[in-house]
């Protein structure tokens, strides 16, 4: 078992999950892709392997346990966290991933080719310019906004009794929550020692 398969199993367990074979091979060959193409397309300032596995895909992982049934959209999705890794977690979900960089929706294309991600699409738009045929139960994002902006943005895709899952760190306090359904819930993501807190709001 190498170092980074090690660390990815480790930390699941850490969160009470169990990687199937197939999970953790998706997820090293989707790490793996995020190494290879970061110098090309800039996916992310992490250039740490290691690294890479705590703050992007254990982060990402930490969140899956909320995830319900239903089409989810992660915008802002960049090199495609955490909506990747929720596509290959939870297969039976469709997964929407939206960013507005050409390069890095290329990159989440690939992704799905190589990968064979059948639930998952990538849609290069801006978010408030993007419009679909269902509305989605599920919006989550990572570093994308604050939340009334998320929101403010997002408003025209979301069900009528849909919810966010919106990812955040230590800038939790600066979010303006008073109008708000919404619940924090503090995540604990292993080997990583930043604070970390899902910001749970229902419509």
């Amino acid at each position: 078992m190498s170092e980074l398969e090690r660390l990815l199993c480790e930390g699941a367990e850490h969160m009470e999950m169990t990687l199937t074979d197939s999970q953790v091979d998706m997820l090293l060959n989707y790490h793996r892709l995020i190494d290879k193409w970061n110098k090309v397309y800039n996916l992310s300032a992490i250039r740490d392997p290691i690294e890479s596995i705590k703050k992007h895909f254990l982060d990402s992982l930490s969140i899956v346990k909320f995830i319900q049934p239903g089409i989810l959209l992660d915008v802002g999705s960049g090199a495609g966290l955490p909506g990747i890794v929720i596509a290959i977690m939870k297969p039976n979900i469709k997964v929407f991933t939206i960013d507005s960089v050409g390069k890095k929706c290329r990159f989440m294309q690939m992704v799905k080719t190589e990968l064979s991600l059948g639930n998952l699409t990538v849609i290069n738009n801006r978010v408030e310019n993007f419009n679909y045929e269902e509305t989605f139960t599920q919006i989550v994002s990572r570093a994308f906004s604050s939340a009334e902006d998320t929101i403010e943005k997002t408003q025209h895709l979301i069900s009528s009794n849909g919810r966010y899952l919106l990812m955040k760190g230590d800038n939790i306090d600066q979010e303006n929550l008073q109008k708000l359904d919404s619940k924090i819930h503090s995540i604990s993501v292993p080997f990583v020692s930043d604070k970390r807190s899902l910001l749970e709001i229902n419509i």
